[in-house]
């Protein structure tokens, strides 16, 4: 597998604004990709990653909040419910962290590696990861959604970050 570079908003990535593709052939290219941007992301030490972050406008995640690594294909929000705010980051925002407000829980679609359609429920961290990447996916970054007056921290070297 390999390490692919991390685009940066700093550096005027419009890709990061652009609507990936849905992915209509999971070939032996997408499986890889699905494999290099989780070795991307355990490398930066993030919870998350999506496809656009890697500079391809396709709709993959990959999620890993602690409890094993989790490959969304096409992810889609079915259901969500109540709200919680808190403090999120972004490798493609290097050095900035805001409260934002997201849902406790949420239910989602997706394919797996085969194609299979499955659905996924995740509360608290696991939902705030998955709409980050989902929101990633349709071009929004987390700073799109920081809570007006509330904690924003430029050195976000701190803590692992939802990316």
């Amino acid at each position: 597998m390999a390490y692919r570079n991390i685009r940066n908003n700093k550096e005027n990535n419009t890709i990061l604004r652009k609507q990936a593709k849905k992915v209509e052939n999971i070939d032996n290219k997408v499986l890889t990709l699905l494999e290099d941007m989780a070795d991307t992301m355990y490398q930066e030490e993030g919870v998350g990653l999506a496809a656009p972050q890697v500079g391809v406008l396709k709709r993959l995640v990959v999620i890993d909040i602690g409890a094993g690594l989790i490959k969304l294909i096409n992810p889609e929000i079915m259901e969500q419910s109540g709200q919680q705010q808190g403090m999120e980051g972004c490798l493609s925002v290097p050095g900035i962290s805001g409260e934002v407000v997201r849902p406790q829980k949420v239910r989602i679609k997706a394919q797996n590696e085969t194609g299979a359609y499955f659905e996924l429920e995740g509360t608290d961290l696991l939902a705030r990861a998955i709409c980050h990447e989902i929101d990633h996916l349709n071009g929004v970054l987390f700073i799109d959604k920081i809570v007006p007056d509330s904690n924003v921290d430029n050195q976000n070297e701190r803590s692992r970050r939802i990316q």
